[in-house]
């Protein structure tokens, strides 16, 4: 097997890999925001309404965050 040059790695090559690390920061993010979820839900019925809008603003920001990463990709 021969080695891989600099010259030998395509643009479509670096676009697999770019949409490979997105997809899995996608994956995790979610996964991040499940976590989350499970771990506030009913654990915190007393907590201050603030703090549960907060919660729920994370978990929002998290999964937009986590849809923009292949918004618009093939």
């Amino acid at each position: 097997m021969s080695e891989l040059r600099p010259g030998d790695i395509t643009d479509e090559m670096r676009q697999a890999v770019d949409t490979a690390r997105r997809q899995i920061l996608q994956k995790d993010l979610r996964t991040l925001a499940a976590h989350i979820r499970a771990d506030a839900e009913g654990r915190y019925d007393g907590a201050e309404p603030g703090w549960r809008a907060g919660v729920e603003w994370t978990l929002l920001w998290i999964e937009n965050t986590a849809s923009q990463l292949t918004a618009g990709e093939p």
